[in-house]
């Protein structure tokens, strides 16, 4: 069991009745859970964003919000630099329709993440 210090902040505008069910699962309800949501995005014609990681990215944390979803990673470039990993750097991701009916993911840069403890 880990620390519940450390349990993650639900996104904003999710029932706080759901937070406290999904508090209260065990991880194999929580990963139905999670097909069971993905199921009902495709229902409702929405298809969730492909928010993974490359090769040389770490994605640290995910949050959602309304419009967009708030991603911070950093990344790793070529061997030899001594500067890396790179970031943490702050993403607004959106989904974007085209003229051809299809859809686009888009990464917007927002800048650097002070990662010292305040």
């Amino acid at each position: 069991m880990t620390d519940s210090a450390e349990r993650p902040t639900p996104p904003e505008g999710l029932p706080p009745e759901l937070v406290t069910e999904l508090r209260e699962c065990a991880p194999g309800q929580l990963r139905k859970a999670i097909v069971h949501a993905q199921e009902l995005l495709h229902f409702h014609g929405e298809a969730e964003l492909p928010i993974d990681a490359e090769g040389n990215d770490d994605i640290l944390r995910v949050t959602e919000h309304d419009g967009y979803t708030e991603v911070v990673k950093q990344f790793r470039c070529a061997d030899g630099c001594d500067d890396c990993p790179h970031g943490p750097y702050l993403y607004h991701v959106t989904e974007e329709p085209r003229p051809d009916g299809e859809s686009k993911v888009h990464w917007s840069f927002m800048g650097t993440v002070n990662t010292e403890e305040e």
